[in-house]
């Protein structure tokens, strides 16, 4: 396959594409070119966000998501290689599906509507739906991005972490994933190469479930990969380590 030099990150639920600025570096100091958009209603400072939300952020669905990130790269010369974490996990096995992707990772990704989830993940983010809530979105608490995301984070980075990365998430993402047709996966469709990583410690999407999407994949003539990497948390791309994560993504890339 001809390897496409163009990067595309997507950040997941509950923060912002500031969490990819890291990885940005890394990537083009590696010669690729990397995008990092925002996803709808998430454009800003993580703090200013929470001060003030974002006037679109209620409005924005899965569906938004994955057309602004079809607009993008509509306009770029190549197919680029995608790269999902959470929610845009997700995102980038539709993006793979509909043929958008030169290939395409899932990091600690949420499964299509056609997964169900394990009880650990219900537990975690059932209140990220808004079923039951008066407000008009989401905003965990320090506890619950604690416990859920930054778990395994020494306890004196917590604080720092929540402070530079939390942002209020809206219940229309969350919703669609569960209850749009759209959120299916045809998994027997034959595509381009996917690779799923998992954290051993993620307290929202267990590496049982990342290891259970991989195993969905059905076509012979078409690639899944799969790598669990042991301690890693939710927050494994911003963690310490977190470039043994980025080099083992483009090393599968590179090789395939």
């Amino acid at each position: 396959m001809t390897k496409s030099k163009t990067i595309i990150l997507i950040h997941g639920n509950f923060v912002n594409n500031i969490s990819w600025t890291n990885w940005k570096s890394h990537y083009e100091k590696k010669g690729y070119t990397v995008y990092t958009p925002a996803n709808p209603g998430h454009e800003g400072i993580p703090a200013d966000l929470r001060n003030k939300v974002h006037p679109t952020l209620t409005k924005t669905g899965f569906i938004d998501v994955v057309n602004n990130i079809v607009k993008l790269i509509d306009s770029l010369p190549e197919k680029p290689l995608i790269i999902g974490h959470s929610m845009a996990g997700m995102a980038a096995m539709k993006l793979l599906e509909m043929d958008k992707a030169a290939a395409a990772v899932s990091i600690d990704g949420a499964p299509p509507k056609n997964v169900f989830p394990p009880f650990k993940t219900l537990k975690a983010v059932l209140s990220a739906f808004g079923f039951f809530s008066g407000k008009d979105y989401f905003m965990g608490s320090r506890e619950w991005y604690n416990n859920c995301f930054f778990n395994t984070l020494p306890e004196g980075e917590k604080a720092a972490a929540f402070e530079n990365f939390a942002v209020p998430e809206s219940f229309k993402v969350n919703r669609e994933l569960v209850l749009n047709s759209f959120s299916n996966i045809d998994f027997g469709k034959s595509h381009e190469p996917i690779l799923f990583i998992g954290g051993g410690s993620d307290n929202i999407f267990p590496p049982s479930l990342t290891t259970t999407l991989a195993n969905k994949y059905k076509d012979k003539n078409s690639r899944v990969n799969l790598k669990i990497f042991d301690g890693k948390s939710h927050f494994i791309c911003g963690e310490k380590g977190w470039e043994t994560v980025a080099d083992f993504i483009i090393d599968w890339y590179e090789k395939l």
